[in-house]
């Protein structure tokens, strides 16, 4: 049997100020696209996305921001799932791999992000941003029902 790369069959993609506004913000239109695309407000995939979408947006901002430079969320409907993508232009520092995330102790003040992110989603990695320099962190929410999506909103949408 050939394996085939899963089809995209929707694509959102915005640049944001790396700011704490810029990190709101991408969480707004990431919930927003979801119900534009048939996800519901509520729903857990999309309470999962949004959750997902604030951390690493969050961590563009505090880890990955270079001054002058924007950060990158990109929404994809995929076979089966909707993938996050949020890039910035900072290689390092690196994200733990999914694999070396740890919780945080009850008093620290930050590192649960990354460990919300792992719970939440049904994949994740850290990947090099093409082209360099930097670094995109995504993740994957399984979409149960995602073929009636597509079928609700027509073949002309699907291009869109």
């Amino acid at each position: 049997m050939v394996s085939q790369q899963p089809v995209t069959v929707r694509v959102f993609t915005q640049r944001l100020s790396a700011t704490p506004r810029g990190a709101r913000l991408a969480r707004h239109l990431a919930v927003n696209q979801l119900c534009a695309w048939g996800v519901p407000h509520g729903t857990d995939v999309s309470d999962a996305v949004a959750v997902i979408v604030a951390e690493l947006a969050a961590n563009a901002v505090t880890h990955g921001r270079v001054p002058g430079r924007d950060f990158e969320l990109r929404l994809s409907l995929v076979a089966g799932s909707v993938r996050v993508e949020v890039t910035d232009t900072r290689s390092e520092p690196r994200p733990p791999e999914p694999t070396d995330v740890r919780p945080a102790s009850p008093l620290d003040e930050s590192g649960r992000g990354l460990v919300l992110v792992a719970a939440l989603a049904d994949r994740w990695e850290v990947v090099d941003r093409e082209p360099p320099p930097g670094k995109t962190v995504r993740a994957e929410v399984d979409l149960p029902g995602w073929l009636a999506l597509v079928r609700a909103q027509g073949p002309v949408a699907a291009r869109a």
